[in-house]
């Protein structure tokens, strides 16, 4: 039940001529409101058979066919907000005649390269607590009809891997293929990390009174206006991959294919694959050093590289692989002088600062997607832009034996409401009518552009289960000489792989209902002591400012403590009225009418409310929590009968009443696992009360986002149970504080499947409630969240043919209009297991293998998890190795190109907060949930960080496109005491300063002369001087890429702080893992041990 709100100080209906609030910058153009799903309908995944026909689907008739643009118009229930995004005009794009002429091109003038904007356009409203796309508006409660087949029985285990190799001890980027030596030297080790306080946000001068300031919108770029301008893109003829010698000589051409006829609309793809557009790998020679005898293997019971026997699998066509080689004897023994390897060579992440022209189709194939990380504008040529779909391997295994052969995960990331690029097309509404869209008779599929039409267009065939159905007469049209229909490229539904239809009533189980906001506060002592419970009503309080006016917004408000306080907010009170509900084991809600009413008559009551509450309480000597009774039996029997979104601000443990908690053993209370073999058990709910509540929150429709502000331990395993169900998200802010969380604090509440024939869904995981097995319900859903999909084989393919992939996701916009969104991709079908290879996607791979991972932490010991990660990466480079490498050298480790960086994100995923050894049980917790329905491109920077040289910003080329400096590898080799580094993960921002940087810098950047004054505790100002404007600008830039406000955190050499700092050096050897050449050896040696077994 999501509103449209727009951001502070952009103009709400009726009040137009508002000014923005001084200081102020939002994060991103394109927030938008939550949008709260009722139904993660179908999941489309099939392929086209040859199936015998049956029953004829009824046509309807009176209905005039729909036009490619059938929004509402402008004012009318329904209609879009006002204003239009800028980028190519709604009507349908030419169809492509054939690929374009040419190579591809890579880099844009730096003129050329449009700047996403950081504020909102005219008259577009913003988000509240969540962004969904723009131009559609959030839902509220609704269930659509169910349909598809059920699934087969899920597995009890979300990673799969063979029997575990030599375990590890406890302890983004790409580059080109090329050979270079390999040895087991290590870079210098980096201690251990501490959590430091939270330094307070930016923007902002002396003392914070009044809430967060935020910095002028004059000073945010705006969003380019017209069609993009000629920049990088994906089109063109695809280049023959090349292979370098192990002896690093020059690169050899590798062997053209057949030439590939062209082929009709839409039909399979040659197996011959191109390379991921926008693929930062390029071609680089590894220099190889000879140096000194290697050290003792760091691995227990790791065995030395046995001799391989046997002759080399014979080369296959344009194939592309990286080496990396030992310096070992004929024997296949390391030599008495092993080489080292230069750290600045092996493969890292290369970031591109070009945009790509994405085109989801090309010569009626479907066209690889570019690195989830990089930035790029789509194209929707009939398969759905990756940022909504992608598939871990874009050319889809025949067989169940292939797949299980290439050792790589078949799963889906679908995220529906990702944010588009500013210059993208939006997605056009459909509107059918009364009689609603198009759909399967057999599998209830809804049309797409690959449904073929025959019999003159009077019968179609379903891309989905191979079904032949009658066309709709008032839908049909004669066919043109390629067999398209006449008006394909007229008809979003019919050459999008994006589209939204208008539901009918047939999607409606009840009435559209309003979009509804209840606001539960922790007032217990800690709360109001530590400033939550004041930093929660400031939040309210400037977010409310924001929600529109109008019959369709309605709010509530209740505090608890050890019992639980409704407000009375009716206009015709002088003032709001306390209902106190003592009884925190059968709590009943006062009249619903009186608790939750329209915000357009409850506006200065709650204001004045919300000002009122950290006073009403301040002398409150209650340290009791009744979260479990609040929540249940107040809050949502309030919304029950309306559904809506439930925002809880939660400072301390549940103690008393319903759902009550208690720290669990010594383990718990101290927030610290002390026995790692035990302690998976403490991230499991204490007991199923709040699981539930959960469930049944999700079946009346009911959303919880969980703001966890705590100093101590809280059992976020346990609470966070309600927000994950429920479609929700936890915000943690550990350890609180006052000053410096308040800012980010209101930014995150502001911004707050049917299946193909051969294919199954195995499996789903995500935040959402699975009550039947063919559907998910999503009380609600935001532009952040993802849902992984993991498939499986029940039948085997046809070679050539493609697969199909749907995802329709029924939902209500703020006006009350039933919209159903339905996404498509198509991929050709393949029995190569070198084709596997080439279409990898390792950005969806790696997500896939992390959130895997976060369902398996707490059901298995810590140890066994990182096993089965390790497993994971090894089980799918040996299957290269051994079937598709054409290097004969086993002393050599051969990286599949597209897989190349795999053994550097698996490292950085064992030493992420989930996997070390070390760390605190709510950290863990809140990072298990945090992963578990995060997005693609937020997957590789969570574990591998972004590193960033800030005290020489003032050498940067004035003509750059982007503030952000080059990134530096995360060894401390590369971080100086002479130089001051900014880290940031996507969640938070860390800011180290050497302790022999020059005084001069020091001064403008933070106003002190030596590193020994920075305080734990500091707001980062925006001194007169470039360096200083530099530093915030880029700081502004990461939060806009991110869409997160992201938390500064000081750091100095010498205290906890700078400890935390180097935890985050991935590379290095330390108590949670191997340096980044140890786990190269290591992965080097079980894949000879499993070749030579």
């Amino acid at each position: 039940m999501a509103a449209l709100v727009p951001p502070p100080g952009a103009p709400r209906p009726n009040n137009s001529n508002t000014p923005p609030p001084p200081n102020y910058n939002p994060n991103n153009a394109q927030r938008n409101p939550d949008s709260l799903a009722d139904n993660m309908q179908n999941l489309n995944i099939n392929r086209q058979p040859n199936m015998p026909n049956s029953a004829p689907r009824p046509s309807p008739f009176g209905q005039a066919p729909p036009f490619h643009s059938s929004a509402p118009p402008a004012g009318a229930p329904g209609a879009p907000p006002p204003f239009s995004r800028p980028g190519p005009p709604p009507a349908a794009l030419a169809r492509p005649a054939g690929p374009r002429s040419g190579p591809p091109q890579s880099i844009l003038p730096p003129a050329t390269a449009p700047v996403r904007p950081t504020g909102p356009p005219v008259g577009q409203p913003s988000s509240f607590v969540s962004r969904p796309p723009p131009g559609y508006l959030p839902p509220v409660g609704g269930l659509a009809p169910a349909s598809g087949p059920p699934p087969s029985p899920f597995q009890t285990s979300g990673l799969q891997s063979s029997p575990v190799s030599t375990p590890l001890p406890a302890s983004g980027p790409r580059s080109g293929p090329g050979s270079f030596p390999l040895s087991q030297s290590m870079p210098p080790s980096s201690g251990p990390g501490r959590i430091m306080s939270n330094g307070p946000p930016m923007f902002a001068s002396g003392a914070l009174p009044g809430g967060p300031r935020f910095p002028p919108p004059g000073n945010a770029p705006q969003p380019p206006v017209g069609h993009p301008p000629a920049m990088a893109t994906t089109a063109g003829p695809p280049r023959t991959p090349t292979m370098h010698s192990m002896l690093g000589g020059p690169a050899v051409g590798a062997p053209q294919g057949p030439t590939v006829q062209q082929a009709p609309p839409f039909s399979a793809a040659p197996q011959a694959m191109r390379p991921p557009p926008g693929s930062p790998y390029g071609s680089q020679p590894w220099p190889m050093q000879q140096g000194q005898v290697a050290p003792p293997s760091q691995f227990p019971g790791s065995a030395q590289p046995p001799r391989m026997f046997g002759m080399p699998p014979p080369p296959l066509p344009n194939q592309s692989m990286t080496t990396i080689s030992p310096a070992v004897g004929q024997t296949g023994a390391p030599l008495a002088g092993s080489s080292k390897i230069d750290p600045n060579q092996i493969p890292r992440p290369v970031p591109s600062s070009s945009v790509l022209i994405h085109e989801t189709r090309q010569s009626n194939q479907a066209n690889p997607p570019p690195p989830a990380t990089s930035d790029y504008i789509v194209r929707d040529n009939g398969n759905c832009s990756p940022r909504y779909m992608r598939c871990t391997i874009n050319q889809i295994p025949c067989t169940a034996d292939l797949l299980t052969t290439s050792g790589m995960p078949l799963s889906l990331l679908v995220e529906p409401f990702a944010l588009p690029h500013p210059s993208e097309e939006p997605i056009q509404v459909v509107d059918f009518g009364e009689s609603g869209p198009v759909r399967c008779s057999r599998c209830k599929g809804y049309i797409n552009p690959f449904m073929k039409f025959i019999d003159q267009g009077r019968r179609f065939i379903c891309n989905l289960c191979g079904f032949t159905d009658e066309t709709p007469r008032d839908y049909h049209c004669n066919l043109g000489p390629d067999g398209r229909r006449r008006d394909a490229d007229d008809r979003p539904e019919l050459c999008r792989g994006t589209v939204e239809f208008v539901a009918s009533k047939e999607y409606m189980v009840r009435d559209p209902m309003p979009a509804v906001y209840f606001f539960l506060i922790d007032v217990s002592m800690n709360a109001i002591q530590t400033g939550a419970t004041a930093a929660a009503c400031s939040a309210i309080n400037q977010v409310i400012a924001d929600l529109p006016e109008g019959p369709r917004t309605m709010v509530g408000i209740a505090t608890f403590d050890s019992t639980v306080h409704f407000y009375n907010l009716k206009r015709a009170l002088q003032q709001p009225l306390m209902l106190i509900v003592a009884d925190v084991q059968d709590v009943y809600t006062p009249l619903e009418t009186d608790v939750v009413v329209q915000l357009s008559e409850c506006r200065q009551h709650l204001e004045q409310l919300l000002d009122s509450i950290p006073n009403m309480f301040q002398n409150s000597k209650i340290a009791e929590s009744a979260f479990g009774a609040a929540i249940k039996d107040a809050a949502f029997l309030a919304i029950k009968s309306t559904g809506g979104k439930l925002l809880v601000f939660q400072s301390v443990l549940p103690s008393t009443g319903i759902g009550a908690l208690s720290a669990r053993e010594a383990e718990g209370r101290a927030n610290i696992s002390s026995a790692e073999k035990e302690a998976h058990k403490l991230l499991q709910p204490a007991d199923k009360t709040l699981k539930t509540m959960a469930i049944e929150f999700a079946e009346y429709q009911v959303c919880v986002d969980l703001f966890i502000t705590t100093q101590s331990y809280i059992d976020i395993a346990s609470i966070a149970v309600i927000p994950r169900t429920t479609g929700g998200q936890v915000y943690y802010y550990y350890p609180f504080s006052a000053v410096s969380d308040p800012a980010k604090l209101y930014n995150d509440l502001r911004w707050n499947v049917t299946r193909p024939q051969g294919i199954q869904v195995q499996e789903y995981h995500g935040s959402f409630c699975k009550r039947i097995p063919t559907d998910v319900d999503l009380p609600g859903i935001d532009c952040d969240k993802t849902i992984m999909v993991t498939l499986k084989h029940d039948d085997k393919l046809q070679d050539g043919s493609e697969c199909a992939f749907q995802c329709a996701l029924l939902y209500t916009t703020v006006y009350g209009q039933r919209r159903i969104r339905v996404t498509t991709l198509s991929l050709p079908c393949t029995s190569m297991l070198s084709n596997l290879f080439r279409a990898a996607d390792l950005d969806t791979q790696f997500a896939c293998f992390m959130k895997q991972a976060a369902n398996e932490i707490p059901l298995s010991a810590l140890l066994r998890v990182r096993e089965q990660v390790t497993n994971l990466c090894i089980s799918s480079l040996l299957s290269y190795r051994k079937f598709c490498a054409t290097v004969s050298s086993s002393g050599q480790l051969i990286l599949p190109e597209a897989l190349k960086l795999l053994p550097l994100y698996t490292l950085a995923l064992i030493k992420s907060t989930g996997l070390r050894t070390e760390g605190k049980i709510d950290e863990r917790s809140f990072w298990i949930n945090h992963v578990s329905s995060l997005s693609v491109p937020l997957a590789v920077p969570l574990v591998y960080p972004r590193m960033l040289a800030i005290h020489d910003l003032d050498s940067k080329k004035e003509g750059d496109e982007s503030p952000i400096p080059p990134v530096i590898p995360l060894s401390s080799e590369h971080v100086s005491d002479e130089g001051i580094y900014l880290l940031e993960n996507g969640e938070d921002c860390f800011i180290f300063v050497g302790n022999l940087v020059d005084s001069s810098i020091l001064q403008q950047l933070f106003g002190i002369t030596s590193a020994d004054e920075l305080p734990t505790q500091y707001v980062l100002q925006q001194y007169d001087n470039p360096l200083s404007k530099k530093l915030n600008e880029v700081v502004n830039e990461i939060r806009r890429q991110r869409c997160s406000y992201l938390r500064l955190k000081l750091c100095k050499k010498g205290d906890p702080s700078g400890t935390l700092f180097f935890s985050y050096m991935v590379e290095d050897q330390s108590p949670n893992g191997p340096s980044y050449v140890e786990f190269l050896v290591h992965v080097h040696r079980q894949i000879q041990i499993k070749m030579a077994s």
